[in-house]
C-alpha cells in the first residue's frame, strides 16, 4: 500500500505541477477578461434566469434548473465535506484561499463550458441531446483535433470511476461505518440497488432525483453550518487570518515565508477547488448540453452559478466550521515540521483528515448531533454525485464506443459502486493512508481530464466571446424568447 501511495503521490505532483496550475488559473483569467467580467457582474442576472419560464418549448431533455442540479449533484458532495477538510489538513488553512481563486476565475470557465456545450451539442441515435468537451472539440475544432476529444473521453471514463464512483462510494461506507458501525458489505448491496434504480432511468430520472435531493440537503447542511459558525463567531476573524497567512506561506507575524508551504497550499487548494466545482474539468458541460435551452449563452450564465453555490458558499462555510470549532489544534496546522512529515507520507498523530475532521468540527458545537448531520449529508451528497457522474461516464463511453455501450457501462458502474463500498470491509488499519490515497487518485485523474478541456476552451474562446457579445446586446435580449427580460 505504501508503494502504491508513493506512486500516486508522484503522479499527483506531476499532474498538479506548475504547468497545470498556470493553465487552469490562466484560462480562467483569460476568459474573465475576454468576457469583460460578465461572469462576475451577471451573477444576479443568472439566478433570475434560472427560474424564468420560456415562451416556446425548447429542445433538450431536462429543464435548465434540472441540468444545473445534475451538475451540482456531481459537485456538491465529498468535495465540500471531506475535500475541504483534506485540503486544510494537508495543505493548511491557506488552501481555502486558493480554492476561492479557482472558484472566482472558474465562473468564466464554467460560463464558457456551458456556452460551448449547447452550441456544439448533437442528437444521438436515441434522440437525446448530447454534448460536452468531446463534442465541442469534434464539432468546433474539426477532425484534426479528434485525438484531443478521444483523450478527454478516455480520461472521463477512467476519472468517473474514481472521482465520481470509488471516492464517493468509499466515503459513504466509511462514514456509515465510523458513525454507526454499519457493515460495509450490507451498505454495498443497498447503495448499489439505489444507484441502479436511478441511473437506468437515464438523464431524466437523474435530473428529477437531483432536483429534489440537492437543494433539500444543501439547505440542511448550510443551516447547520451557520449555527456552528454563529456559536463561534468570535473565532471568525482568526480563521480568516489563518487562511490569508497560510495562502502565502506565512506562519505568523515575523516568521517569514515558507515557499514549500505556500506551494502545498496552492496545490491542494487549486486541486480541491477544481474537484469541488469542476470548473475547467469538463464534466459539468455534459449535463448542461441536455438542457431545454436553445440559447448557448443563457445556459452558460446558468452553468456558472454552480461554481458560486458550490465553492464560494458551501466550501467556505465548511472551512469556517473547521477553523472556528477549535478541533484543529496548533499541532495540526501547516508548519515546516508538518510539511516534512507530509512529504514523508505521514500525518501528525491525533490530527484528523477528511470526513472525521469535518464531523468533529460540527460535533464540537452541536454536541450529539453534529456528527449525524455530517454523516447524513455526506451520504446524500455522495449518492447524488454517484448518479450525476454516471451520466458523465456513460456519455464519454458512448462517444468512443457508441450508444450500444451505455447499458453495459451502467451495469459496470453499479458493480464498481458495489466493489468500492465492499472493499472497506477488508480494511483493518486505522491510519489515514487509505483515505489520502483515494484523494490522490481522484486529484490526478481530475487534472488529466481538465487538460484537454482547457486547451479546447482557449482555442474556442473567440466563439464564446462573440456569442456573449451578441447576447448582451439589448435588442438580442428583448427577442430571445424569455419573459420579463426588461429587468436586464
Amino acid at each position: 500500500m505504501e508503494t502504491f501511495a508513493s506512486l500516486m503521490e508522484s503522479l499527483n505532483n506531476f499532474v498538479w505541477g506548475p504547468p497545470m496550475m498556470v493553465l487552469l488559473l490562466g484560462v480562467g483569467f483569460f476568459l474573465t477578461v475576454g468576457l469583460r467580467f460578465i461572469s462576475l457582474t451577471k451573477i444576479g442576472y443568472g439566478f433570475r434566469q434560472l427560474f424564468k419560464k420560456r415562451v416556446n418549448a425548447e429542445e433538450g431533455d431536462v429543464s435548465p434548473f434540472a441540468a444545473l442540479m445534475t451538475a451540482l449533484s456531481s459537485t456538491v458532495g465529498t468535495g465540500n465535506i471531506a475535500g475541504v477538510a483534506a485540503a486544510i489538513a494537508i495543505g493548511g488553512p491557506g488552501a481555502v484561499f486558493w480554492m476561492w481563486v479557482t472558484a472566482i476565475l472558474g465562473t468564466a470557465t464554467k460560463f464558457g463550458e456551458g456556452v460551448l456545450a449547447v452550441r456544439y451539442r448533437e442528437i444521438d441515435a436515441n434522440g437525446n441531446r448530447v454534448g460536452g468537451p468531446m463534442y465541442y472539440i469534434k464539432n468546433g475544432l474539426g477532425p484534426k483535433f479528434m485525438w484531443l476529444a478521444a483523450a478527454f473521453a478516455t480520461f472521463g471514463i477512467i476519472g468517473s470511476l474514481s472521482t465520481g464512483n470509488a471516492v464517493q462510494a468509499n466515503s459513504i461506507a466509511d462514514a456509515l461505518k465510523s458513525a454507526y458501525n454499519f457493515d460495509p458489505r450490507i451498505v454495498a448491496f443497498i447503495l448499489s440497488a439505489l444507484v441502479a434504480g436511478v441511473i437506468f432511468g437515464g438523464i431524466k430520472r437523474i435530473g428529477a432525483v437531483a432536483s429534489k435531493l440537492v437543494p433539500f440537503m444543501a439547505v440542511i447542511y448550510i443551516v447547520a453550518a451557520l449555527i456552528v459558525i454563529a456559536a463561534n463567531i468570535g473565532q471568525v476573524p482568526a480563521a480568516f487570518g489563518l487562511i490569508f497567512q497560510g495562502a502565502f506561506g506565512l506562519q505568523g507575524a515575523g516568521t517569514g515565508i515558507t515557499i514549500g508551504l505556500m506551494m502545498l497550499a496552492m496545490q491542494k487548494g487549486v486541486a480541491r477547488g477544481l474537484f469541488s466545482n469542476e470548473a475547467g474539468q469538463g464534466s459539468a458541460p455534459i449535463a448542461h448540453a441536455a438542457a431545454q435551452n436553445n440559447d448557448p449563452v443563457n445556459q452558460g450564465i446558468i452553468a456558472m452559478l454552480g461554481t458560486i453555490i458550490d465553492t464560494l458558499i458551501i466550501c467556505t462555510i465548511t472551512a469556517l466550521v473547521i477553523l472556528t470549532s477549535g478541533v484543529m489544534t496548533a499541532d495540526c496546522l501547516a508548519s515546516p515540521a508538518i510539511l516534512e512529515m507530509l512529504q514523508s507520507g505521514s500525518t501528525p498523530e491525533g490530527c484528523e483528515i477528511g470526513v472525521p475532521l469535518t464531523a468533529a468540527a460540527f460535533d464540537a458545537t452541536l454536541i450529539g448531533f453534529g456528527e449525524h448531520i455530517v454523516t447524513i449529508c455526506l451520504c446524500i451528497f455522495a449518492f447524488t454525485t454517484i448518479i450525476g457522474w454516471s451520466y458523465y461516464g456513460e456519455r464519454c463511453a458512448a462517444f468512443i464506443f457508441k450508444e450500444r455501450s451505455i447499458p453495459v457501462f451502467r451495469v459496470f458502474w453499479v458493480l464498481a459502486v458495489f466493489a468500492s463500498t465492499f472493499a472497506l470491509s477488508f480494511e483493518t488499519g486505522g491510519d489515514n493512508m487509505v483515505v489520502a490515497t483515494f484523494w490522490l487518485i481522484a486529484d490526478s485523474l481530475t487534472g488529466l481530464m481538465a487538460a484537454p478541456n482547457l486547451i479546447a476552451l482557449i482555442l474556442l474562446s473567440p466563439v464564446v466571446f462573440k456569442l456573449a457579445k451578441e447576447y448582451f446586446d439589448k435588442d438580442k435580449i428583448a427577442n430571445d424568447g424569455l419573459i420579463d427580460q426588461d429587468d436586464m
